[in-house]
């Protein structure tokens, strides 16, 4: 059997990374699952407000080397274990087995995806890597509303850290692109991606 391969779905948050990798109909590899606890010392802080908060947008908020490690070991054995990561928690509360079951190809999706991409093509396994962006304010409003329903963290941390990221969207864009992803609105990739993954599933 040939070795399974990564397609890298990176971007600001609430860009519609989730539900694209829904629409491709493969495994699923969520990036977000390694953050780190939210009692690790060596947590990023920033200023908002008036307040000091931790810094969950900082790549240092996240737990990068095991994260690659995981998608190597599921593309070359099949299946791994990865943890499951309660964000109104911020905090790892279980594991879960994500099982390829023959897939040609895996979705690795979160917003550090883009610092992923080198060593998965050092290691072998890229098969392509995008960046999904849409209009700030579209990002904003989904982002922001998708966080409220599932109290991720107080309102007014909501609010001010979703204005002060739709100021920063365009420089997360260009992050990923400097890494190898390639810009593209939803539908721009999946008119990208249907080679790899077929036009049926793509557009299911």
């Amino acid at each position: 059997m040939s070795e399974t391969r990564v397609i890298v779905l990176a971007g600001p948050s609430g860009a519609g990374k989730s539900r694209l990798a829904a629409r491709l109909g493969l495994p699923v590899l969520r990036l977000d699952d390694f953050y780190k606890e939210g009692d690790d010392p060596s947590l990023p802080t920033m200023e908002l407000g008036h307040d000091r908060v931790v810094d969950w947008d900082h790549p240092d908020s996240w737990d990068c080397t095991t994260a690659v490690a995981a998608l190597v070991a599921a593309c070359r054995e099949g299946r791994v274990e990865t943890p499951v990561y309660d964000l109104a928690r911020s905090a790892r509360t279980g594991h879960r087995v994500l099982d390829l079951a023959g897939s040609p190809y895996l979705v690795a999706e979160g917003i550090f995806a883009h610092h992923v991409v080198d060593q998965c093509r050092e290691a072998g396994v890229l098969a392509d890597a995008v960046c999904v962006r849409q209009h700030a304010a579209i990002t904003f409003w989904r982002r922001l509303r998708r966080d409220l329903a599932e109290r991720r963290k107080p309102w007014w941390v909501l609010v001010k850290r979703g204005l002060l990221l739709m100021r920063l969207q365009s420089y997360v864009v260009a992050a990923a692109v400097d890494h190898g992803c390639a810009p593209c609105t939803p539908e721009q990739a999946i008119e990208r991606l249907a080679p790899l993954v077929g036009r049926t599933a793509a557009r299911g």
